[in-house]
């Protein structure tokens, strides 16, 4: 078990003023058990899968002519209004390019492996796939074009993490202001990257990502606190099971709800 160390300060006398005093009297450390982290071996899955799911679109494109993969499983909106509403979801695995591909598997890289190692792995699993599902749903009924690639679950990763530091903030003290403006410049950036593409990157999918991590980190994501563990103080999560369950309950109906209105147009 890893220990954070704080110290306490002892009561010095006020009318002393020997330098020695705190040789001769050394402070106390309060051992506190670090936050249990899991290894990230779904981000390194989802990366992996992903990849073969590339490689997958390249070599069949290459035998046929055509992207099959990208036929039958990207975000076209006929298709969905036809009733193949896997389609909200299989998009995450395709990519257009190697750029494409490179570009969102380093940031599920980055963003995957932090997220995971603090949430652990099906709160991480629902936070992707939840993401994933709403920036497709989004992209489906505000958005005209095909699209495809996983940056619908990373601005949902991007935004969990911004909702952790935000959460237990009290726990991070200065490092915390400085992550959170890390996390909206970078946020800020590819939001601006966006909109100035030219049509050429889906907004409506990074923003839909976005809106369902943020709700579903909002309403499920660790909250930290200091319980007694065997006599020591230690992190605990004041979010259990339940709550990681109803939010993605929530999260999936209310965007379940969204993509429905097309139907009813």
């Amino acid at each position: 078990m890893n220990y954070f160390d704080s110290s306490e300060e002892p009561e010095k006398d006020p009318y002393q003023s020997s330098p020695s005093l705190d040789v001769q009297n050394p402070q106390p450390q309060l051992r506190v058990m670090a936050p249990n982290r899991v290894k990230p071996i779904l981000t390194y899955v989802l990366i992996a899968v992903t990849v073969l799911f590339y490689f997958g679109q390249l070599v069949i494109e290459q035998t046929t002519g055509v992207d099959l993969l990208f036929v039958f499983l990207g975000k076209i909106n006929p298709a969905i209004l036809e009733g193949q509403l896997w389609r909200l979801i299989t998009p995450v695995f395709l990519h257009g390019s190697v750029f494409h591909l490179l570009a969102n598997m380093y940031a599920l890289y980055i963003l995957g492996r932090s997220n995971e190692t603090v949430n652990g792995h099906l709160r991480f699993g629902l936070l992707y796939f939840l993401a994933a599902f709403g920036g497709n749903v989004l992209s489906f009924v505000l958005g005209k074009y095909n699209s495809l690639g996983a940056s619908t679950a990373t601005f949902g990763l991007l935004a969990a993490e911004g909702v952790f530091i935000w959460q237990n903030k009290s726990f991070f003290a200065n490092k915390g202001k400085s992550s959170l403006m890390n996390v909206a410049m970078i946020l800020a950036v590819n939001l601006m990257i966006g909109l100035n593409s030219g049509g050429m990157i889906d907004n409506w999918g990074h923003l839909g990502g976005l809106i369902a991590g943020f709700f579903f980190s909002f309403l499920s994501g660790v909250r930290w606190e200091i319980r007694r563990v065997n006599g020591l103080p230690a992190f605990g999560d004041l979010r259990g099971i339940k709550e990681v369950l109803m939010a993605a309950l929530l999260v999936f109906v209310a965007f379940a709800a969204i993509a429905a209105i097309p139907f009813l147009r």
